[in-house]
């Protein structure tokens, strides 16, 4: 399997609740910035809308705190054929902290759901 994408970030300030502890929304927001990050070599034919969120769940295993540094190691899990999902890991000294799945939907122009391109298939195989 491809090596995961990796995602530097440290919670701030603004990041977390008043005992100090990230807030669990703020995982989605990282995770999207990770997942946006990861994806920016994704060319989307002309005319498709491209990826979508369908679905997203998170498992929450130990918090993250203000000032901690962490990693989102992003990599896709299933390649279907108009969906993918996606895991993402919110990794601190090794220590898994939450995993979070998203399954995205291809979209063309309709915005109905469309096969994925073979160019982005083989671009996510390599």
């Amino acid at each position: 399997m491809k090596k995961p994408h990796i995602f530097n970030f440290a919670v701030a300030y603004a990041d977390s609740d008043a005992e100090g502890i990230m807030y669990h929304g703020r995982y989605i927001e990282v995770g999207e910035r990770a997942r946006s990050n990861w994806s920016k070599n994704i060319v989307i034919p002309d005319g498709d809308l491209g990826f979508v969120v369908r679905e997203l769940n998170i498992k929450y295993m130990h918090p993250l705190l203000l000032n901690d540094e962490f990693v989102v190691e992003t990599q896709p899990v299933k390649i279907g054929m108009a969906s993918m999902t996606i895991e993402q890991k919110f990794v601190k000294d090794d220590k898994i902290c939450a995993i979070m799945n998203i399954t995205i939907a291809y979209l063309g122009s309709d915005m109905h759901p469309k096969a994925i391109p073979e160019s982005i298939i083989n671009m996510l195989q390599k």
